[in-house]
């Protein structure tokens, strides 16, 4: 890939019972050069595990698409139909969390390896309405469905019930 060209990064999560299983899906794209010819390079990730949630995976998915990323800071725009992770960056939510230590937030261990991938480079979010016939989100959206209903999911370490029972 091109370090120069931005890498559109588009994700999703998805659980069947929230909690429940849940997958992630991921597709990232950039432009790369060929030959002399200018080329789009699209690359997908999915995964997923017997017991976690919803938010979870929405958050998981950008995590595993930023740490795919070879090099430091690259230009990502990333696309995902999580209000909970896009606002979480966009109006200071994560900033705050980690000034109070994530005391009292759910998903901590996500949002402490998240963070660590998301200052390596230069990344801005958008949310897109999910479901709308968006064909990269409704892509990830079937990577994410299709993870979950695999077998053999293993566990989802960070995700307990009493977790969810603590909020």
């Amino acid at each position: 890939m091109d370090k120069k060209s931005p890498i559109y990064l588009y994700t999703d999560g998805a659980a069947s019972g929230n909690p429940g299983p849940g997958g992630y899906g991921v597709v990232m794209k950039c432009e790369i050069l060929v030959d002399g010819q200018k080329r789009l390079a699209v690359k997908e990730m999915s995964g997923g595990f017997r017991l976690t949630t919803n938010n979870r995976m929405e958050l998981l998915a950008v995590i595993v698409g930023l740490e795919a990323i070879k090099w430091e800071h690259a230009e990502v725009e990333v696309w995902s139909d999580s209000s909970y992770v896009v606002k979480a960056i966009n109006e200071g939510w994560l900033e705050s969390w980690k000034r109070k230590g994530f005391k009292g937030k759910k998903n901590m261990d996500l949002w402490i390896r998240f963070d660590e991938v998301f200052s390596r480079h230069n990344v801005h979010f958008h949310w897109l309405k999910g479901h709308a016939g968006h064909p990269e989100n409704e892509r990830c959206d079937t990577l994410a469905v299709e993870a979950y209903h695999g077998e053999n999911l293993p566990e989802d370490t960070g995700y307990t019930e009493k977790e969810e029972q603590l909020f």
